[in-house]
């Protein structure tokens, strides 16, 4: 039986798209893993106890990742022969040209940019149907698994929060899904990275 396991997203995080880049290149390269991606918001993490919830608020509200993470959401759950494409754009124009994701024309380039509809998938975005997507996922993350941040890997019962200082890099990937099971080893963190 092959193994399930899920990796987090939010466009913000350079971290979440080492990380996302390198699934995406381990499923693309036959990995026998099935992966899935759950979208967290870094907006709703942030939040002051007892601030409304992004998913609760008018779209003027949001953080400046939400809008980005239903454009996702929409791709993943309706133009899914296109997600891999769209997510590593939406990550690329942030993270690669440094352009803000909240602006809806760099999403609307971005998915044109691999050849979807972008008023198709604007229109999906405000749909309702990804912001509850978001909503559930996202909560699902935070009461079941603990996940505090993106990128966390989730494999059955476990969670691990992990950056890769390399952007797409499979055998870093590869070095992780074995330690994943490894619940006896809890953080592993440099006080400085040398770069």
């Amino acid at each position: 039986m092959a193994r399930t396991v899920a990796v987090t997203f939010d466009y913000r995080c350079p971290f979440a798209y080492n990380a996302n880049l390198a699934t995406i290149n381990a499923i693309r390269g036959g990995s026998d893993v099935q992966f899935r991606f759950i979208p967290f918001s870094l907006d709703e993490a942030h939040l002051e106890e007892g601030e409304t919830s992004m998913w609760e608020r008018d779209e003027a509200e949001w953080g400046s990742g939400v809008l980005a993470l239903l454009y996702g959401v929409a791709v993943r759950d309706t133009f899914p022969d296109h997600f891999f494409d769209t997510h590593l754009a939406l990550f690329g124009v942030r993270h690669e040209q440094g352009l803000q994701i909240q602006d809806e024309d760099v999403l609307r380039d971005a998915v044109a940019s691999v050849g979807l509809d972008a008023d198709a998938v604007a229109e999906e975005a405000r749909s309702g149907r990804p912001m509850k997507a978001l909503a559930a996922e996202h909560t699902e993350a935070v009461e079941r698994y603990g996940v505090f941040g993106v990128p966390t890997f989730i494999e059955g019962d476990e969670a691990a929060f992990v950056r890769f200082m390399d952007r797409g890099n499979v055998a870093d990937l590869e070095r992780m899904l074995d330690l994943l099971p490894w619940t006896a080893f809890n953080e592993f963190k440099r006080p400085r990275i040398a770069r």
